[in-house]
């Protein structure tokens, strides 16, 4: 081979790794198409969560407004004073579960 020819084949050579470097680094690099697709997949999650949230909030919210003295409601009393104090009405039955062991309970 002459050396033109050398030289125009290094070159070639060299161009094919330099383009598939990058190729690559398009592709698996820290900001390439899979970790954004990694990235979309945590965005996704992430609102399906705070969507989830919001809901256990307002539901919150709803059980806090009637709790409030001028909007009082009186199932929502009866059944908060009932799970407080232990009571039941006389027509109920009631199932008691032993409670989970302590584990801190340095006894046992």
């Amino acid at each position: 081979m002459t050396p033109h020819r050398t030289w125009q084949v290094g070159l070639s050579i060299a161009g094919a790794c330099i383009v598939g470097y990058f190729l690559y680094h398009t592709i698996e690099g820290e900001r390439g198409w899979v970790a954004q697709m990694r990235l979309q997949n945590e965005i996704f999650d992430a609102r399906e969560n705070l969507l989830r949230l919001k809901r256990e909030r307002h539901a919150l919210e709803r059980r806090v407004q009637r709790m409030k003295p001028e909007q009082l409601d009186p199932d929502l009393l009866d059944e908060q004073a009932r799970k407080t104090l232990g009571y039941s009405k006389p027509n109920e039955i009631v199932i008691l579960t032993p409670a989970p062991p302590d584990d801190s309970d340095p006894g046992n």
